[in-house]
């Protein structure tokens, strides 16, 4: 055996350097190698599951194909972490264990590995750190939570832990990647994780939008803990909340943001270090400005401020693939409720960010569901304790006689924001969280900031259960899938989702409700809702095909949501988006051949294989 530099592109983030030929495979060169089924399933190992699996797989296929060597000697990796990983893989219900299979039959656990630390330790080396909850006790209450600042890799590996101790409500699953590549990890807790349920209404979390801002991040995590304990326990509240909601936490949009800030350390309360991303973009103004384009509308008779399209000029611009994952999650699920969690003030604010008037940079601009979205800000506001207290003056601004809550346009200004696109594209309903006057603080005040921040969480989720909810069906019981749920006097609809089901947030009041669908008649309904009703009430609505269609520009609006062309059915949120593009640039980039009009103006039937190429 002669060690040799390893030149294999998908494994030169292991912990070691060198490496022998011929490998436990007995291939004895880097092009057999490269070649290989072995090396091909390894280096889309991301891509093809999506970034559910185990982060480590991918090191175990390289310790194999690239073996440690050091002084012309061969080092193993380890048999049990092959085993251990087999074991816990082979019981999920995702793809890994189709790729654990492989595992068992290409490398046979116990023809390669033997028994020693080396290989964990080389994954402890490779993420950069030695995991500091290894070294906690084994007989701690499953109530534990440690109040830490988390690095990238000890995140995703809570997030993991925690959703494998409660495999039966909980799943992980990667929105796509970050520009430097880092997995977008979403924790999920559902009585059925990864499926849409009829009727339960999907929420979500998102934190650390701002690199910098770093206690959404934190909160996150931990409720994740907490929500998972707890329902182990027993908890009344929480296998409620849990039984009748799917919920998302998404802890860290921005993690090629955070390390840079946790570069300059806990304690540093920085306004400008990590708050963008490695691109150099805030994704906070990074989101299509689709307010403008609203205010423009508000003036039209009959014109609706809702599921508004993305147009074409955003695209000219540069957008994060942190921003684009966002969007086509938001496609991809049926929000109904999200908050972002933010750092440096202790306020809630909700849409309009945008200004109705570009020139002012403080002035009110509600949206046709101003008493929405202030009942949705104070019922975390209320129930946080230190932003509810009307008693002292807290961080730099004053809110205490708004009640700890401000319309964010009369805060300040800005365009591009993820409330008002939330708002305006789709059906979700996104207030913005500062959570904390200290952006970065020190790790012993984390226990406090969770305690003053739960109760709020928790009754923020709640609010998702406010308002209506029920099934848009024909005549013969089959769902109507993109059916306007239409309210008298707010000039905002929301839409079915793919099984006919809806909800509709609205406050305590009695309110004149329709629903319609192209090709069918509307059906109209008188619905109140009591001040003291917690849960959403039941509404179904069943809609009989019409003779002629009497409103062209709803149908219009309601067939043409988006854009013939749109860039993000051809993105793939899991590539790697920091490599240097191939030469002859990216697809997007190249001019268009002959044919890209024809097969792109194709609608549903429009061959994304040939269009992705």
């Amino acid at each position: 055996a002669k060690c040799v530099d390893i030149a294999l592109s998908s494994c030169t983030d292991v912990a070691y350097t060198q490496m022998v030929y011929p490998n436990f495979l007995d291939q004895k060169s880097r092009e057999v190698i490269e070649y290989s089924s072995e090396y091909l399933l390894i280096s889309v190992l991301h891509n093809l599951l999506q970034g559910e699996c185990n982060p480590d797989l991918r090191l175990l296929g390289c310790s194999v194909l690239a073996p440690q060597c050091e002084k012309d000697k061969v080092i193993k990796p380890c048999r049990h972490v092959c085993s251990s990983e087999q074991d816990i893989w082979m019981h999920l219900d995702k793809p890994c264990p189709v790729w654990m299979y492989y595992i068992h039959l290409s490398f046979d656990c116990s023809f390669v590995f033997y028994n020693s630390s080396s290989y964990k330790d080389n994954l402890k080396k490779s993420a950069g750190e030695v995991d500091a909850e290894e070294d906690l006790p084994s007989d701690l209450p499953a109530t534990f939570i440690q109040f830490k600042h988390h690095s990238y890799s000890q995140m995703v590996s809570t997030l993991k832990k925690t959703a494998s101790k409660c495999s039966h409500i909980a799943t992980t699953y990667s929105i796509g990647r970050s520009f430097e590549g880092k997995d977008l990890f979403v924790i999920e807790f559902s009585t059925k994780p990864g499926h849409h349920e009829l009727l339960k209404p999907e929420f979500k979390y998102i934190g650390n939008m701002h690199g910098n801002e770093v206690v959404g991040k934190e909160l996150l995590i931990y409720l994740a803990q907490y929500l998972c304990s707890e329902y182990l326990l027993g908890n009344p509240r929480i296998q409620t909340l849990i039984n009748n909601t799917r919920i998302h936490l998404l802890p860290s949009l921005n993690p090629d943001g955070y390390e840079l800030a946790a570069e300059e350390g806990a304690g540093y309360n920085g306004w400008v270090i990590g708050r963008q991303t490695a691109q150099n973009l805030d994704l906070n103004r990074n989101f299509p400005d689709l307010t403008s384009e609203a205010y423009r509308r508000a003036g039209i008779r009959g014109a609706r401020l809702d599921h508004i399209p993305i147009p074409q000029s955003y695209w000219w611009g540069k957008v994060a693939p942190e921003t684009k994952a966002v969007m086509k999650w938001l496609r991809s699920i049926p929000f109904v409720l999200s908050a972002s969690l933010h750092g440096g003030e202790l306020v809630v604010t909700y849409p309009y960010d945008y200004s109705r008037h570009p020139m002012e940079e403080k002035m009110f601009s509600p949206t046709p569901d101003e008493k929405v979205f202030k009942m949705l800000a104070k019922a975390y506001a209320d129930a946080h304790p230190v932003i509810s207290d009307r008693s002292e003056l807290r961080c730099g601004g004053n809110f205490v006689k708004r009640g700890g809550i401000i319309n964010g346009a009369e805060w300040y200004s800005f365009t591009g924001g993820m409330a008002d696109f939330n708002y305006l594209h789709t059906n979700c309903f996104e207030v913005t969280v500062e959570v904390g006057c200290e952006k970065f603080p020190l790790e012993e005040e984390l226990f406090t900031i969770w305690h003053e921040n739960k109760g709020a969480l928790l009754n923020y989720m709640e609010m998702v259960h406010r308002g209506i909810k029920g099934i848009v069906s024909d005549k013969f019981g089959n769902p109507i899938k993109n059916a306007r749920i239409s309210v008298r006097g707010i000039q905002h609809d929301v839409t079915t989702a793919a099984d006919g089901d809806y909800w509709r947030l609205l406050p305590p009041g009695t309110f004149i409700i329709s629903a319609q669908a192209p090709g069918y008649s509307r059906v109209m309904k008188r619905v109140t809702i009591p001040a003291r009703m917690k849960q959403a009430g039941r509404v179904d609505f069943v809609l009989r095909p019409a003779e002629a269609w009497p409103n062209k520009l709803l149908r219009r609006s309601m067939e043409d949501a988006y854009d013939p062309y749109d860039p993000l059915e051809l993105f793939d949120p899991h590539a790697q988006h920091g490599q240097p593009e191939a030469r002859g640039g990216s697809a997007a980039g190249r001019e268009k051949p002959w044919w890209w009009s024809y097969f792109s103006s194709l609608d549903l039937h429009k061959p994304l294989w040939l269009l992705k190429q």
